[in-house]
């Protein structure tokens, strides 16, 4: 296969592909995180709208001590926004150590998907009858939990695993590179059967011997 008249292998392509399906997945993931701290920088911000989602005690802590949930309400802000960018600077090269963040990041991603799975899971079987809380529950809160926030956070961590499932180094490629490199020297072969070693060199002997001569 060629790409403008340079030889391209399958495998290549496949991996350019893969790249850029994995860079799409982690603004994907970028854009949930960015989202979810967003809402709490808001909220730290002395905002009140889609508070009562989170929780009736989010709307009790803000009013008894605005000053203190401020403080921690943009500290949770700020963890999710780096959460949310360091991926993305790791998949464009622009963050150093990316043999370190990429373990990070799979653990970061698996925890999202599985707390907020669960949760979406759960807050929707409480809003269908299926499980019933002994104390009764805030329905404000559970439909936030159920519609939101917690599957904002699965969003996030899925498409996260993904980017880093699809960006994953394949040792199969490099082999099926060299293989398509080794079929299409043996089928250049019975063509240069009758060209001299010399010529088939190129001009190398030739300009070698000018050189001498001089």
């Amino acid at each position: 296969m060629t790409v403008s008249g340079t030889p391209v292998s399958l495998a290549t392509v496949k991996s350019r592909d893969r790249l850029e399906l994995s860079k799409l997945l982690v603004w994907v993931a970028g854009g949930a995180g960015v989202l979810h701290a967003a809402a709490s920088l808001y909220w730290a911000l002395g905002g009140r709208w889609l508070l009562a989602t989170v929780g009736q005690w989010a709307v009790d802590l803000s009013a008894r001590a605005p000053v203190g949930a401020g403080v921690v309400l943009g500290l949770v802000a700020l963890v999710k926004f780096l959460a949310a960018m360091v991926p993305i600077g790791v998949a464009y090269g622009k963050v150093p150590w990316r043999r370190f963040w990429r373990p990070v990041m799979w653990a970061g991603g698996l925890l999202l998907v599985v707390y907020g799975g669960v949760n979406t899971v759960v807050s929707a079987a409480v809003l269908g009858g299926h499980i019933r809380p002994d104390g009764g529950y805030d329905e404000v809160a559970m439909r936030g939990h159920a519609y939101l926030w917690d599957p904002l956070f699965l969003l996030w961590g899925s498409a996260l695993v993904l980017s880093l499932w699809v960006s994953r180094k394949n040792r199969a490629e490099p082999a099926v590179g060299q293989a398509a490199t080794t079929a299409a020297g043996r089928s250049l072969a019975p063509a240069l059967k009758g060209v001299p070693k010399a010529e088939r060199q190129g001009q190398a002997p030739r300009d070698s011997a000018r050189r001498r001569s001089q």
